[in-house]
């Protein structure tokens, strides 16, 4: 099958925008909570419908009073947090665009958003970024406004959110200036600018607008997902950046359909929150479901006999996840077996997640059939999608009651799906973004005169409809032999190994393929304890984790013929991460510049005598 597609559920009034819902929920269900919000203390508080209007309301009229149009930029540099979504959809009632921006942006990156866009304000998460943002300022003239979330009223400080919300021009704002400030952007009009974390070159602005985001996250809700958000009692907890795309689709889904939404500011403390708020789904990035699983199974290694029956939980949860696809036969003993394992190791892991989570959607690289298999016999399905910044994040998923695991699904509602010649990925859709920011060239290389967005991505349909990605375009590897090598395939096989945090196929014009791996910390912490090395102990070179290794890339290469497999590898020092530069905020490797910085490392590889 070359191409697929499915009727649109929902159409989109012209005079729609994301804001109808914020103040048609206020007066219908007042009373109803959309949100929770962590106190100081430690303590979950409900945020009625009505409450929150007031809010976006009071800092709406705020923005207003500090002279922004409809249309203005307004930038949003913030950790995620209950103030995000109220900041997004007060600047949106303001009739203003919102451009997020990672909180872990360098200046330079700061700097160009900034400009780029045009912003006229910007609210900062506290004085740390208040002052990169200073620091910049003299190259974005634009620029007439710094807000602080976090911080104090001081002669030397920005103003506060507070002090815009209780300035003497705000109370001034009557409500029927507001409405008209609000109701003045169309469903057509641009809701905001979010620029692409780039893993070469400087980020490109994409343009969304209100049309783009209300027909996603409505197509899906009362489409492919609506078992997710419909659920009695439905929530959920934010803990990726809000300024990636596949957040921000949740937290208008969230609104829309009425699930509740929580806010978390750390990834790393997420253990703690998950128990405490006990959401019914989740949204996260296939590394979070490895580092769980992989948590679980180091602490199962602490004895042989644990060891032993987590790893039999494991193949028995995967067999009762294909006997739910008809592709594995099921008997009592099964049956007998995972309920056994439930009490022993499913329910621990459910429990460790807040003990209500049903469902989780991944996107953003590949799942593996494996995991997805186990995590949906052990009670939670993880229903993986795929799309792009330039899709408004989804585009494609798998939905409960169809998931074919090792797929990223059917096209959403109003979405159709081609597969070009050289099996490139083609996407249209309501969903598909304007352009790039100012960037006519860029948006003439990536959308076509009849509307078709080529996405970089290669893949293929089945017979059902159902896309399944299998690598960048760009990333083909060409061997001296004439070769041509996905490295994705074999780098998704990698990264699902406890010990490996990241890892880089290398070949292109090269005899063999061969990878560049990083070890995982944690997991290397726990190795070496059960290893009897030393704390401070370099295993880069130690055999037997080597041998580890080794064993990882000859499971890998089973994916792939003799030609594409890896011959060698290099285990690194040091990670990949964001804070290096070799990761972008949505944990994206930078390929490019991996294998700038560690040409060394390369030679060495083709270096060594056959």
């Amino acid at each position: 099958m070359r191409e697929y597609s499915i009727p649109a559920l929902v159409d989109i009034p012209a005079s729609a925008s994301l804001t109808d819902v914020v103040f048609s929920r206020a007066a219908q269900e007042p009373h109803a909570v959309v949100m929770r919000r962590r106190t100081d203390e430690g303590r979950w508080e409900d945020v009625t419908a009505a409450q929150f209007c007031d809010q976006v309301t009071a800092l709406a009229k705020g923005l207003i009073a500090a002279g922004i149009h409809p249309g203005d930029r307004v930038a949003l540099m913030s950790k995620t947090r209950y103030e995000w979504t109220l900041i997004d959809y007060a600047i949106w009632s303001a009739g203003a665009v919102t451009v997020p921006i990672y909180e872990t942006s360098s200046a330079e990156q700061i700097e160009w958003m900034l400009s780029d866009s045009g912003a006229r304000a910007v609210f900062a998460d506290n004085s740390g970024h208040a002052e990169t943002i200073s620091g910049v300022r003299g190259s974005t003239p634009a620029l007439e406004h710094i807000w602080l979330i976090d911080g104090t009223d001081r002669p030397d400080s920005p103003p506060t959110l507070d002090s815009l919300v209780q300035s003497p021009g705000a109370t001034d704002v009557t409500d029927e200036q507001l409405d008209q400030q609000r109701t003045a952007r169309k469903a057509a009009d641009l809701a905001t600018i979010i620029y692409t974390s780039g893993t070469t070159g400087r980020p490109k602005g994409c343009e969304i607008t209100h049309l783009n985001l209300l027909a996603d996250v409505r197509n899906a809700v009362q489409g492919a997902l609506i078992e997710v958000f419909e659920l009695s009692g439905s929530s959920t907890l934010l803990f990726m950046p809000l300024a990636h795309s596949f957040a921000r689709i949740i937290q208008v889904g969230c609104l829309e359909s009425g699930a509740i939404l929580g806010h978390w500011p750390d990834t790393r403390t997420v253990a703690q929150a998950l128990p405490e708020f006990q959401p019914t789904f989740l949204l996260a990035v296939p590394r979070v479901f490895e580092k769980v699983f992989n948590s679980a199974q180091q602490q199962a290694a602490a004895s042989k006999a644990k060891a032993r029956i987590f790893q039999a939980a494991v193949e028995t949860a995967i067999a009762a996840s294909k006997a739910m696809d008809g592709t594995d036969g099921r008997t009592s003993a099964p049956r007998i077996r995972h309920a056994l394992f439930d009490r022993l190791v499913y329910a621990k892991l459910r429990a460790a997640i807040g003990g209500k989570v049903q469902y989780a959607v991944s996107g953003g690289a590949p799942l593996g059939e494996r995991l997805g298999h186990f995590f949906r016999g052990a009670g939670i399905t993880i229903l993986e999608g795929y799309g792009l910044t330039e899709t408004s994040a989804a585009a494609v998923v798998n939905k409960p009651s169809r998931n074919k695991i090792g797929t990223v699904g059917l096209p959403l509602p109003g979405v159709a799906i081609r597969i070009a010649d050289d099996d490139e990925i083609l996407l249209r859709g309501p969903n598909i973004f304007l352009g790039y920011w100012r960037n006519d060239p860029a948006t003439a290389e990536t959308l076509d005169a009849d509307g078709w967005l080529h996405t970089g991505d290669m893949g293929r349909l089945d017979d059902e409809g159902f896309l399944r990605v299998t690598g960048r375009k760009k990333e083909l590897i060409v061997t001296a032999g004439g070769k041509n090598v996905a490295p994705a395939v074999l780098e998704d096989r990698l990264r699902a190994h406890p010990l490996i945090s990241q890892c880089v196929v290398v070949g292109d014009g090269r005899p063999y393929i061969a990878c560049l791996i990083t070890l995982d910390p944690e997991a290397v912490e726990f190795w070496k304890q059960q290893h009897g090395r030393p704390a401070d102990a370099d295993v880069t070179e130690d055999p037997e984790l080597t041998a580890e290794i080794q064993q990882a890339v000859d499971e890998a290469n089973q994916a792939v013929s003799r030609a594409e497999s890896i011959r060698r590898f290099r285990i690194l020092g040091s990670d990949f991460t964001e804070s290096n530069g070799y990761l972008t905020p949505s944990l994206k490797v930078r390929r490019n510049l991996v294998t700038k910085d560690y040409a060394a490392d390369i030679e060495k590889i083709y270096a060594q005598p056959k």
